[in-house]
């Protein structure tokens, strides 16, 4: 069987590529390195450079490869900053999903996975639900959620099969802790191994579960096996919500350091955001098992074995009005 997995050398589709080679697939990566590192790339997977933005260069590996199934994970997942870089995160979480999509639906691909997000609810009452309405607050959940509209439409009119994953603030080792627009648990250990104090937006009362990636990864990888799942959609994660001051606390335990905690303005955001998982569990027996102290203690260990990365200024940002003064700063 083969799998075309985007964004595979990226911080979860890398772990999904591993989860696929240890069941025996044969995985091609496509990926453009602009946030994942080709050392990320499992060496029994096939690499190809290259952005789903290129519909060309997608055309050709559908042809030159005979996919069983499609893993999407390659995305700009910067919620908040989404609102200043719309063009981009319309060009790369929307028209890059479509160009798969009709390259699926073409060569007649078992099934589509897709990573979406619980960006997609919005504002919503909690614990979010597969079957609440979604009301997204910002471009990156909208972006999100018309991909899942079009995957509903294109199994309707075409008959491709998908299932959509809403994973959130997903951590661990092989993340990109030099991104300061998002990824809060990696950019707490970078400031922390660059003696920097932990920026915090707000009072830091946001509540959010965070999800161990050896929890998430393989349920994704193994859904394909598990036809009861197709054309459904699963919230993926963990269950207990923590208030980012917590986790600052927790992360900074988990480093080894005393916390060193610097509050700027609020930004705007979904203040609480957490999900209930019964569905995945019934459907694909999925069970968060590592708790927060465990997964900040390994992913802690691999950060300092790597070591702090340079966080670079987003360059083409296309509104500046209303930025968080802090994104302006220098790094």
């Amino acid at each position: 069987m083969n799998a075309l997995v985007t964004g595979g050398a990226g911080f979860i589709g890398s772990h999904v590529v591993d989860t696929l080679i240890t069941e025996g697939l044969h995985v091609v990566v496509l990926d453009d390195l602009s946030g994942g590192f080709r050392e990320n790339v499992n060496p029994a997977a096939e690499f190809v450079e290259g952005s789903i933005v290129d519909h060309e260069l997608i055309m050709r590996i559908f042809v030159d490869y005979s996919f069983d199934y499609v893993f999407h994970l390659a995305a700009y997942a910067a919620e908040g900053l989404s609102h200043f870089i719309k063009r981009f995160n319309y060009i790369n979480n929307l028209i890059g999903s479509v160009n798969l999509i009709n390259e699926s639906v073409n060569h007649n691909i078992q099934c589509f996975v897709f990573t979406s997000s619980i960006a997609v609810y919005g504002k919503s009452h909690l614990p979010m639900s597969e079957d609440f309405t979604p009301k997204p607050e910002d471009s990156y959940g909208i972006a999100k959620l018309t991909v899942e509209r079009e995957l509903e439409i294109s199994h309707r009119m075409f008959g491709l099969n998908y299932i959509v994953f809403r994973p959130h603030n997903v951590y661990g080792e092989r993340q990109n802790i030099g991104d300061r627009y998002r990824n809060v648990i990696g950019i707490f250990m970078n400031q922390i191994m660059q003696g920097q104090p932990l920026t915090i937006f707000g009072a830091g009362n946001q509540t959010r579960a965070f999800s161990y990636i050896g929890d998430v990864a393989p349920t994704i990888a193994h859904s394909v096996f598990v036809e009861e799942a197709y054309n459904e959609v699963f919230n993926i994660g963990a269950d207990t919500p923590y208030s980012v001051n917590t986790l600052a606390e927790e992360v900074c335990k988990a480093m080894g350091v005393t916390a060193q905690i610097r509050h700027v303005e609020s930004r705007n955001e979904v203040v609480h955001a957490y999900c209930s998982h019964q569905k995945c569990e019934e459907f694909l027996t999925y069970k968060a098992q590592v708790n927060l102290e465990e997964g900040l203690r390994g992913m802690a260990q691999w950060a300092k074995a790597v070591g702090a990365r340079t966080s670079r200024n987003f360059e083409d940002i296309e509104i500046t009005k209303n930025l968080p003064p802090v994104w302006l700063e220098q790094k």
